[in-house]
């Protein structure tokens, strides 16, 4: 957190803006003190950084681990603009549950808890046990074979619902398959990708069909 004083509202988050780097309007910030004269007005403010992020959601998610009896550690690390939090405890599958539903749940509690906090959508991944990654490696497989298959029959897919996080892993992994697009539709917990049959132009050259895994 760091500190900044100026004249006005405008002029302070000016200063922090070029002090930290990131535009006014992106500043999460707190009003510590405000004095308003006449001939002399100042405003004082603590403006958040990434560490003050990360810190608050370790500190959160232990309260709530610990509350239950665990003890957890934290390897934390910033990916772009997404807080990536890697947790181990003592009884890492109580913490993940059947179907992942537990980190799953864990994983939304932080996230709204940050967004309360910072009054910002702060992009937070929890993962116990690598198994993120190794759900990540499953669905975009099941999703490479399912394309394959688009692309031979031309017709469409429906893969089940599945949390936000997996669909973009999804999207990602099959986005430079030009004969084959991917959407996500429904809503909520509902909420499912589908990939489409794309029609290819013929001036463009054939496109590599997806392979199979």
């Amino acid at each position: 957190m760091r500190i900044f004083e100026a004249k006005n509202l405008d002029e302070v988050l000016a200063l922090a803006s070029e002090d930290i780097g990131i535009q006014a309007k992106d500043l999460v910030y707190d009003i510590l003190e405000e004095k308003k004269g006449l001939f002399k007005s100042s405003i004082k403010i603590s403006v958040y950084e990434t560490t003050d992020y990360i810190e608050y959601a370790e500190n959160y998610l232990r309260l709530v681990v610990e509350s239950l009896g665990f003890t957890p550690e934290f390897n934390t690390s910033l990916d772009g603009e997404v807080i990536k939090i890697e947790m181990s405890t003592n009884h890492n599958s109580i913490l993940i549950g059947k179907g992942g539903k537990t980190l799953l749940a864990l994983n939304e509690i932080i996230q709204v808890a940050m967004t309360v906090k910072f009054k910002k959508r702060i992009r937070v991944l929890l993962d116990i046990n690598n198994y993120k990654n190794d759900r990540y490696r499953r669905v975009t497989g099941l999703a490479r074979k399912v394309a394959g298959d688009v692309a031979r029959s031309k017709q469409d897919a429906t893969l089940d619902p599945m949390p936000s996080d997996e669909r973009r892993a999804i999207h990602n992994a099959l986005s430079e398959y030009r004969n084959v697009t991917t959407e996500s539709i429904g809503a909520g917990k509902e909420r499912q990708i589908v990939i489409r049959y794309k029609k290819q132009d013929k001036k463009e050259k054939a496109p590599k069909e997806p392979k199979d895994e």
